[in-house]
């Protein structure tokens, strides 16, 4: 779409769709520009340069600088979390979370700066950071105990389910940090590493005995 055609569009929107359409391009430019600089370097003057918009719109929508800091990842997780749904049709559960794995590093090569800005959050934006953690985490127990329900999991508690998440969560990061990201950019991630996943979530690391299991 050009410019000139952007433009109409948005002189169309009513105010609420326009205010709408605004904080989206200052997200997607400070998702640009973190991903880019780091939080340390992401200025208000930095982020309304690349979303094309004055710096007094900025404050229309937020009331500083941090309170966009913080709204940013919590933002990108949602948007991660609906992507993944969107990639994961089918019913069979263990299937399923193949497919969530495989489709969070699909997500990660749309919006590579995702790793970097999930990284420096911790520090810089902790309320976004809590925030994310708990949004992913949430919809990821639903699901497993979804699959509690369905008997296609071990009978786990739901403090184990939560304990389980963080532990994927985690392997998610450490992953594409390892196969995915390079100089050139973000890459897919080799097959190995799905059959490796698969291989776990299906059949376990370790042969181990109910006796073994209890001693």
């Amino acid at each position: 779409m050009t410019q000139a055609n952007a433009s109409a569009k948005v002189t169309k929107l009513n105010r609420v769709e326009r205010n709408a359409w605004t904080k989206q391009k200052i997200f997607e430019a400070a998702t640009k520009i973190v991903g880019k600089h780091g939080y340390a370097e992401a200025s208000v003057a930095r982020i309304t340069e690349e979303a094309g918009v004055a710096q007094g719109t900025f404050y229309n929508h937020f009331e500083n600088r941090q309170e966009l800091l913080e709204q940013l990842l919590p933002k990108i997780g949602i948007d991660m979390v609906e992507f993944i749904r969107a990639r994961t049709g089918t019913a069979d559960a263990a299937r399923q979370e193949l497919e969530r794995f495989a489709a969070f590093f699909d997500f990660i090569r749309e919006v590579p700066e995702f790793l970097r800005i999930l990284n420096e959050a911790e520090f810089f934006a902790p309320i976004g950071y809590q925030k994310h953690l708990d949004n992913i985490s949430t919809a990821y127990v639903r699901i497993l105990r979804r699959a509690r329900l369905a008997g296609a999991t071990e009978n786990y508690s739901d403090e184990e389910l939560e304990a389980i998440v963080h532990m994927l969560m985690g392997s998610r990061g450490y992953l594409s940090r390892r196969y995915s990201y390079s100089a050139d950019g973000v890459t897919a991630v080799p097959d190995h590493v799905i059959s490796a996943y698969r291989k776990l979530m299906t059949r376990g690391l370790f042969n181990v005995s109910e006796d073994q299991e209890t001693q």
